[in-house]
């Protein structure tokens, strides 16, 4: 899991390459940690809009990783914008060996 969030946190704004299943997920996890995180440190301070400061930072390197996720799976980035079929791409596996996006 860390390893999935240190390649993240590397590829910060890299829309192109690709990037696995398990890298997204993962990294989708720190994120839902993080939010979580947040909502938990606002309610019991009563500081309003504190989880939107944690999340900011990590909204561009969650859309790159989606993006990679996409080209992953042989696909645009554009496909992120399509509701239910986005979510199927994302959860199914990987193309083998190298695709138009290049290598995994």
């Amino acid at each position: 899991m860390g390893n999935a969030i240190s390649v993240c946190f590397k590829k910060y704004a890299t829309f192109s390459g690709r990037a696995n299943r398990s890298e997204y997920w993962f990294f989708y996890l720190f994120y839902i940690i993080i939010y979580v995180i947040g909502m938990v440190v606002e309610s019991s301070a009563g500081i309003t809009n504190l989880s939107t400061l944690f999340i900011l930072p990590i909204l561009l390197p969650q859309l790159a990783v989606s993006v990679r996720r996409m080209h992953d799976t042989d696909h645009s980035g554009w496909f992120l914008l399509v509701p239910i079929y986005n979510l199927i791409l994302l959860c199914t596996a990987s193309t083998s060996g190298s695709n138009k996006h290049g290598d995994l």
